[in-house]
């Protein structure tokens, strides 16, 4: 685009390869987040001395920060993404829910609000059929959650998990949802100009996930069909327009095995796999992004997958001992190429990943005609893909394509609890 870029990094991350590439780089701080990429009035200033116009934040950190947008704005640097007002309408799960009813997006039925007691909660359970899930309204890591599957189990689920939360959080409050079996993970990208327009770049499955952090995605998802596509691209559209959305974002849903599907969250931001959205339909997100922030309107028609793309995230961490994170000197690096291959990391041979951020360390995407090739390619890739020195992912990943369930793209969120992975 012919635009000058400013790199921003902490000590530990000096030796990076994004601070070699940029055409400025501007140190704002030590290795700890708090003191280097969460500190606005560092980044701020380097926008300041650098005299750059538009900050973009990337996809963590302050990325979703509503104060950060809004300090933008107010010292006149275009924040790239989302509207302080529309990160907090969609930041808070519960005002996003709200929001999400009005605008007529399917939620997961539940409690309007707290339940008051176990009366109550077996009124909305009877009404909205079980099994049922109640959580703690202040929970978090699995803790004050409870699965029931029957009305007998209810009061002693309900207690137990009030009674958890309350000794985890100081709060034992609780709400109930219709528990989602066998659920997908499929997301649905949006772009939204300044002036209402919204449109849809079609899905991203990434069910395949471990603790809540995605391994690996996909598009199109193997579950889906034309007419859901066209559901749920309408769904997220409408999403997109109630808070009259700009910039890039996603819009995530939970789909049950009849092909139910629920608004969960939406992501005010640019997601880590949005490589794969952009090689099926060729379509430069990051571009838009910024396109989109210096007033450019978009088309506004929707975008649907020309082909099939594979994400596998490679992450320094040891697959056969719990994924323990595995940081350290790369002493020998070889990454993969050739058509319909892409690798986006920031490493090379002699770098050191230091122990302090994600151990994401590069995310390796295939491209092809057809979901076989594509995993035939990915599988041909990750063989070539050398990194030594540290622990990776890529034992993980290889056995992943050659599995039979995940081959057949019969999946869920709950596979990794039952794939072997020994060594």
């Amino acid at each position: 685009m012919g635009i000058k870029t400013v790199a921003v990094y902490s000590t530990a991350d000096k030796d990076s390869l994004h601070v070699k590439f940029a055409d400025e780089a501007v140190c704002i701080g030590p290795p700890p987040s708090k003191d280097s990429y969460l500190n606005i009035p560092s980044i701020i200033s380097a926008a300041e001395i650098t005299n750059a116009d538009a900050i973009h934040p990337g996809y963590g950190f302050l990325s979703e920060n509503s104060k950060f947008s809004k300090i933008c704005q107010e010292n006149e640097i275009k924040f790239i993404g989302a509207t302080p007002e529309m990160i907090d309408a969609m930041g808070d799960k519960s005002n996003a829910k709200d929001t999400m009813k009005k605008a007529g997006v399917p939620t997961i039925p539940g409690s309007d609000g707290l339940l008051t007691s176990v009366e109550e909660a077996k009124k909305i359970a009877k009404k909205i059929k079980y099994p049922v899930i109640v959580k703690a309204t202040a929970g978090g890591g699995g803790r004050g959650m409870r699965i029931i599957w029957k009305e007998e189990e209810l009061q002693a689920a309900y207690e137990s998990a009030s009674k958890e939360a309350e000794a985890a959080f100081g709060n034992g409050a609780m709400y109930m949802e219709k528990y989602i079996e066998e659920p997908r993970h499929i997301e649905i990208q949006i772009a939204g100009d300044q002036f209402g327009k919204v449109c849809h770049l079609s899905e991203r499955d990434c069910s395949i996930q471990r603790r809540h952090q995605k391994l690996m995605e996909e598009t199109p998802s193997p579950f889906m069909t034309p007419e859901l596509r066209d559901k749920m691209g309408d769904a997220a559209v409408k999403a997109g327009m109630s808070v009259k959305y700009e910039g890039v974002g996603t819009v995530e849903f939970l789909v049950d095995k009849h092909r139910n599907f629920y608004f969960m969250e939406m992501n005010t931001r640019i997601q880590v796999e949005h490589p794969i959205t952009e090689e099926v339909i060729d379509y430069d997100l990051i571009r838009e992004q910024i396109l989109i922030a210096a007033g450019v309107p978009i088309s506004g028609k929707n975008y649907y997958p020309q082909l099939h793309a594979i994400e596998c995230r490679i992450n320094a961490e040891d697959p056969f001992n719990n994924f323990r994170p595995s940081p350290g000197k790369i002493t020998t690096l070889h990454t993969p190429g050739g058509h319909g291959i892409r690798v986006d990391s920031h490493i090379y041979a002699g770098y050191t990943i230091p122990p302090n951020y994600d151990s994401m360390i590069a995310k390796l995407i295939t491209v092809a005609q057809t979901r076989d090739e594509a995993i035939a390619k990915m599988y041909r890739a990750l063989s070539e893909f050398v990194v030594e020195g540290v622990k990776t992912t890529i034992p993980f990943h290889l056995r992943l394509m050659k599995d039979e369930n995940f081959l057949k793209g019969n999946y869920t969120t709950k596979f990794l609890e039952t794939f072997d992975l020994k060594e």
